[in-house]
């Protein structure tokens, strides 16, 4: 973006939101440059701490060429060509001969005005090597297509004619596929290569149909089986610049398996003409990327309006509300007027949708000052009061019995400390949950200072759940966006989230074996195993005081083994999840902090 757009960008938000807030901006914009530099510098010394101790030595890689699989299928690697320049055209080619998986083919299809001078030097190299001159340039995807059509390999694998594979890309491809013979399509972590130097690793989730709509995550490396290529059709000429998105979107509506390596196992080529480097290099691809969103929505049956984000190549969906479904607001409280009159009067301030309930299921309270209050607001025919008395405290218990009574066909479960601060918010998550394939929509949650508190749920096999980049600023966008994109999680808070009425009974509920930590998690779970997806859309925004009514954060030896117990009574419940690593954070991440951080070795630090 130019000195220009930016200037532009910087009035058009000071109309909108007044000098305080701008200057705020710009302050915290100064701050971060200087605060990511320095980080920038101490990632890259992680990262080439994490190649060293991750990625194969001489040694491995010698065992790797000896290794014989019990399928061996044959790996066309397509690769378009236009004015390619030789210097990245020879890396390219010895990246692809030094691969210590050898049943593999070459194929170039080459669209340049002219044939290249130098090209027969590299071709005659191997056999297995086939070029093709077009005399003519079809574009990316004509050019692709044509490689493809060249090809004879069980599997197809999408190369960018300046990029580059490490040596032991393909043997880890395949090594996949022996493990899982059903996989059709196969992605792989990134990273970006600059004169010579590697940097920028993109540590990717499995398969997150919400973060794909968000942006191209999956991106390179891209290998199809041949039959699901065969059955999607090729590239798509409409969406060049953007053709590998809608590709991958045909693909993965259509995969029976998707699998994802969490290798490093491609190089995206950083230079002055890539979008690697410069995301303002092909402006044409941002609203070819829109048209394919487009395209799937359509395809799958759902309407959304693609909007740009504030990043380029980031998009936000507004999903359209099918009928006017009513939506029931489950709020526990005990005695807490003070929040909870924040939290109704946020509600109202901040809704316009209309078919809505609120049930204040009333536990235990003993101040009079709270029933003149519930006298006062059930005046207002939407809000209704329900006692449900418990000996010892049981949140699960609270909103199930709250859900028990309500009339709505979505549910909202909401803490009494929870003040809105996003307009539309029930449209924005009822859109999302509407989708056949959703079960749980989250939010984003702020503490006071505006910092994040709640941005999505992990889990590992150190740790039982934890808030992904808790504590992060509201204007830090995270890794690879991730604070600022709707994407999917393992879970969510039950602090803030919506579910169907349906679903929600269908699995039984909250499990009142977790009165007060997990339950939304396991709720989560549980819905997932449904083959539903989880949503976090970090759009939605709130602050939430953090447990105002009962003090989970209570240091006392009593509270602190409850919740040993609980976490202990939830890993043995999901043992099964627990074998395996959370398919939304990746295995290289850091497991002992909030952040998605890279690690530095094998274990888990």
């Amino acid at each position: 973006m130019d000195f220009k757009s930016k200037a532009d960008k910087t009035i058009e938000y000071f109309k909108k939101n007044g000098f305080k807030k701008t200057a705020d901006k710009i302050k915290y914009k100064i701050f971060n440059f200087i605060k990511n530099r320095k980080e920038y510098i101490e990632n890259e010394n992680n990262y080439r701490l994490w190649i060293e101790n991750n990625e194969p030595n001489e040694s491995q890689l010698e065992e790797q060429r000896k290794k014989i699989f019990e399928y061996a299928p044959k790996i066309s690697i397509v690769v378009p060509m236009y004015n390619t320049k030789e210097i990245f055209l020879k890396e390219l080619v010895l990246s692809v001969m030094e691969q210590t998986y050898q049943n593999w083919e070459l194929c170039l299809a080459d669209g340049s005005p002219k044939k290249l001078e130098y090209i027969d030097n590299y071709v005659s190299q191997s056999e297995k090597i086939k070029y093709k001159y077009l005399n003519e340039n079809m574009g990316i995807s004509g050019n692709t297509n044509c490689a493809i059509e060249m090809s004879t390999g069980d599997y197809i694998a999408l190369l960018d004619h300046d990029d580059i594979l490490p040596k032991f890309s393909l043997y880890e491809i395949v090594k996949a596929i022996n493990k899982d013979k059903d996989a059709e399509f196969i992605y792989t972590d990134e990273d970006k290569i600059f004169e010579g130097k590697r940097n920028g690793p993109h540590f990717k989730s499995d398969f997150a149909p919400d973060t794909l709509m968000s942006y191209n995550y999956i991106c390179h490396f891209s290998i199809l089986k041949r039959n699901l290529m065969e059955r999607i059709g090729y590239l798509n000429k409409e969406f060049d610049g953007s053709q590998d998105y809608d590709l991958i979107f045909r693909a993965t509506e259509n995969a029976n398996r998707i699998i994802h390596i969490p290798k490093i196992l491609y190089h995206w080529r950083m230079n002055e003409d890539s979008v690697a480097l410069n995301s303002s290099a092909k402006p044409y691809a941002y609203e070819a990327a829109k048209r394919a969103i487009k395209a799937h929505l359509e395809r799958i049956g759902e309407d959304a309006e693609v909007e740009d984000s504030e990043c380029l190549g980031i998009y936000n969906l507004n999903y359209k509300i099918k009928g006017s479904p009513k939506v029931s607001i489950i709020i526990p409280n005990k005695d807490n007027k003070k929040f909870l009159s924040k939290c109704i009067k946020s509600i109202f301030a901040k809704t316009n949708y209309g078919n809505i309930e609120i049930i204040i299921v009333e536990n235990n309270s003993n101040t009079k000052g709270i029933f003149r209050y519930y006298k006062k607001i059930q005046s207002d025919c939407r809000i209704k009061v329900i006692e449900h008395n418990q000996k010892q405290f049981n949140y699960s218990e609270l909103n199930n019995y709250g859900i028990s009574k309500c009339s709505g066909e979505y549910v909202v479960l909401l803490n009494n400390d929870i003040k809105i601060i996003s307009n539309n918010w029930i449209e924005k998550m009822l859109g999302i949950c509407q989708r056949k394939d959703v079960g749980i929509v989250g939010t984003k949650l702020l503490y006071k200072n505006r910092n994040i508190q709640h941005a999505g749920i992990v889990f590992g096999n150190k740790y039982v759940a934890w808030h992904v980049n808790a504590g992060s600023n509201l204007n830090d966008s995270g890794y690879m966006a991730r604070n600022n994109i709707i994407q999917n999680y393992s879970a969510v808070t039950g602090a803030m989230m919506m579910i169907s009425k349906k679903d929600y009974n269908s699995v039984g509920g909250m499990d009142e074996e977790f009165p007060i930590a997990y339950n939304d998690v396991d709720l989560c779970f549980k819905i997932r195993e449904k083959h539903k997806v989880v949503v976090m859309n970090p759009l939605i925004l709130a602050y939430h005081y953090e447990s105002r009514t009962r003090d989970y954060d209570d240091k006392s030896e009593e509270k602190k083994n409850r919740l040993r117990e609980e976490g202990i009574r939830f890993m043995d419940k999901w043992n099964r999840f627990y074998e395996k690593t959370d398919p939304y954070f990746n295995p290289n991440f850091r497991q002992d902090i909030a952040k998605m951080v890279v690690r530095k070795d094998r274990v888990n630090i």
